[in-house]
């Protein structure tokens, strides 16, 4: 092992993927924002700003995001090791779900308690989600340097792209991935001179 991690370590990292993985319902936004809670507000391992951009870095590599964070969060506090155990942590509670909800498929599949449930979890993800949506709004307009306006006006525009002239998502990602080189580049050459 590394200086400065240990087994406790790797067990705390595997330990709360697997507990986020088994008790968080929703999409992968809503683990991405109880990892973001554990990993940044709890044990202190990542700050705030390299939180959200792993997040931003998970959302637009192919895959599921919750493995996509789970792996960039392992990998940067704990390594390749992290990385493998992290995943490991947020697969195994929807596999062994599915496991045991194939054996018991028939029965429940028609049951109107568990639709109700389901649908309870469907209301409480949307809330969950929204409280992310918040809080990445409030980081942006939090932050006083003479960057907030590009950001949030790139927010709005991405928003305005995609729930009012339906454009494809992926066509904002890689255009988000090209302003973004474009920024660097010019902060880099802007600091050269």
């Amino acid at each position: 092992m590394k200086k400065g991690r240990s087994a406790r370590m790797y067990a705390t990292l595997f330990f709360s993927a697997f507990y986020i993985s088994a008790v968080t319902f929703g999409s992968g936004y809503v683990i991405v924002s109880v990892i973001k809670k554990r990993f940044v507000d709890e044990l202190k391992w990542i700050d705030e700003d390299e939180m959200f951009n792993l997040m931003a870095l998970a959302q637009s590599s192919p895959g599921v995001i919750t493995a996509n964070t789970a792996l960039l969060v392992g990998y940067k506090t704990c390594g390749p090791l992290g990385a493998f155990l992290a995943v490991a942590g947020v697969a195994l509670p929807p596999l062994i779900t599915i496991f045991v909800i194939s054996l018991f498929y028939n029965a429940i599949r028609e049951n109107p308690v568990v639709s109700a449930v389901l649908k309870g979890m469907q209301a409480g993800a949307c809330g969950v989600i929204a409280d992310v949506i918040a809080g990445l709004f409030t980081n942006v307009i939090k932050d006083r340097s003479k960057h907030v306006l590009v950001q949030t006006a790139i927010m709005i525009g991405a928003f305005t792209a995609v729930f009012i002239f339906n454009v494809s998502s992926v066509l904002i990602v890689l255009a988000a991935i090209l302003l973004g080189i474009v920024w660097h580049t010019a902060k880099r050459v802007g600091r050269e001179r």
